[in-house]
């Protein structure tokens, strides 16, 4: 390898490769030097170069195979969330809420006030903060101050970025849901994953990972994507104890299915602890098209996300934040949601009774989704579901310790199917289960 790469330091050695493949001299699939050689030609300390190649990984520039040395890689494909694009399969891997359980919009597009707002003016809608702040302070009886942002994604990325600088670790579920993980990846933090079980977060995992220096966990407390689990009160105790002696680590709790859960609310953030976040977007039951999350955090965390939300330049409009503040306020929205929240609930577990009478284990827990175990290769039984007119979603495109790995689990949203589908889609994933050739080794953690 002939390129000239240059540098005194882990950040100029990085900066230098990175220029080589900007300008090309450097392609996708090429073979960085080997380290000991680099540092001689530089003439600077092999941890230096390892250092600059760390910094490589993080930001995805490349990628290690241990003794086989590292390389440059182009953009990875990520997975993203909603309906496949041009399929004519029946898509049971969207993950979208069921839009004949939304409230209806039009009553309130036709009544809420269209009163005009000014740079400089307050961001929050003084109605809409009243409402927030007392839905709120029933599960967090706290001082906090509320901030809303343009859905969940948006609040935790800037809950991350005002903690966080390019290489930082953050803690993250495994299996994890999906933009935690694009986050992680396109920002350049370092994703430390956190086992979950039956209960949620593991105890062992959280402690690791703070022995491995994240400066920040995100942690779903009830309806986990992709697994529907919930955390137990015990174990949200256990975790808060873990936190104790980390009262700065930021913790952030995305309570996405919030009003749709039929679980009660339990924190891992202690009494004590000093820099948190709860998000509670309302995607799930107003619609994805809400933009909105809101975001109650501490005074210090609170004020460093607000500057990144000011009054001058990218506060949530206020038409957005009163259309949410009329349909939480609607008894005939209210209804809407109570009944979704049952709808999803009933058809999950039908599902799940109708796979474990054919011999496959799933979990349906709580939220949106499915989660099967087809005691076997996910993609095998995917791509014969495929055959069969159904696209799913495997498990491990929401892994982080096995990407690329086999995985035995499959996500599946099947709430907006009607009961025949529903035997057939069952009798389908039996049938093609059972078929495989036999069962490979569990590489996530089995909920």
């Amino acid at each position: 390898m002939n390129v000239p790469i240059a540098g005194a330091t882990a950040g100029e050695i990085a900066a230098s490769v990175r220029d080589l493949v900007e300008r090309g001299e450097l392609a996708d699939g090429e073979q960085l030097p080997p380290v000991r050689s680099l540092a001689g030609l530089l003439g600077v300390n092999r941890n230096t170069v390892i250092s600059a190649y760390r910094q490589l990984v993080q930001a995805g520039v490349a990628v290690t195979r241990g003794r086989g040395g590292t390389w440059i890689t182009g953009p990875a494909p990520l997975a993203m969330e909603g309906f496949a694009a041009d399929t004519v399969l029946e898509d049971v891997g969207n993950g979208n809420p069921n839009p004949d359980w939304l409230p209806d919009l039009s009553t309130a597009l036709a009544s809420v006030s269209a009163t005009p707002v000014l740079y400089g003016q307050d961001v929050l809608e003084p109605g809409l903060a009243e409402w927030a702040t007392r839905w709120i302070s029933q599960d967090q009886p706290r001082d906090f101050r509320l901030i809303v942002s343009a859905g969940a994604v948006d609040g935790v990325e800037r809950l991350l970025a005002q903690a966080l600088t390019h290489g930082d670790t953050v803690g993250l579920e495994d299996p994890c849901f999906l933009t935690s993980v694009h986050t992680a990846r396109i920002s350049g933090y370092r994703a430390v994953p956190i086992p979950v079980d039956d209960e949620g977060m593991t105890v062992a995992g959280l402690r690791a990972a703070l022995k491995d220096g994240v400066r920040a966990v995100v942690c779903t407390p009830r309806a986990h994507n992709p697994t529907g689990t919930s955390m137990s009160a015990g174990r949200a105790a256990e975790l808060r104890d873990v936190l104790v002696d980390h009262p700065y680590v930021l913790v952030i709790e995305d309570d996405h299915f919030s009003m749709l859960s039929t679980h009660g609310y339990q924190t891992v953030i202690g009494e004590g602890h000093q820099r948190w976040a709860l998000v509670r977007s309302v995607s799930k039951f107003l619609g994805p098209d809400l933009r909105m999350a809101f975001v109650a955090a501490d005074a210090e965390t609170a004020a460093r996300l607000a500057a990144r939300l000011n009054p001058g330049t990218t506060w949530v409009s206020h038409l957005l934040q009163r259309l949410v503040l009329h349909q939480l306020s609607d008894p005939a929205a209210q209804q809407r949601i109570a009944r979704a929240r049952a709808e999803y609930a009933q058809r999950n577990a039908a599902f799940s009774a109708q796979l474990t009478a054919r011999g496959i284990p799933s979990k349906h827990g709580d939220g949106l989704n499915v989660w099967v175990d087809v005691n076997g290769s996910a993609r095998d039984v995917a791509e014969r579901l495929m055959r069969r007119g159904w696209l799913a979603r495997t498990g491990d495109e929401f892994t982080l310790t096995a990407q690329g790995a086999a995985s035995r689990h499959l996500r599946l949203t099947i709430h907006d199917l009607g009961p025949s589908a529903l035997s057939t889609l069952a009798d389908d994933l039996a049938a093609t289960a059972t078929a495989l050739p036999s069962a490979v080794p569990s590489r996530e953690p089995r909920p």
